[in-house]
């Protein structure tokens, strides 16, 4: 729960920050819909990461069945 927390968040940065970039290039004019495109893609961006994030870890409240289910990915 706190990698995934921690992961997203990073992730929410870096994806500002090159959503900033790229919008210069593109030549859009600052102001409030810029501002919440960037922040509106940069969240989906974050709660992605987060979710892949969790699904790799799966229920850490039951490791057993953890490695039952992984085990069953890895064998054919």
């Amino acid at each position: 729960m706190l990698l995934d927390l921690i992961l997203s968040t990073i992730a929410f940065f870096v994806a500002v920050y090159y959503l900033r970039r790229y919008l210069d290039e593109q030549g859009m004019p600052k102001g409030m819909t810029r501002g919440i495109l960037i922040f509106v893609l940069a969240s989906v961006l974050s709660t992605i990461v987060s979710s892949v994030v969790e699904k790799l870890q799966g229920n850490s409240a039951n490791p057993v069945e953890n490695a039952e289910e992984l085990k069953k990915l890895i064998q054919p």
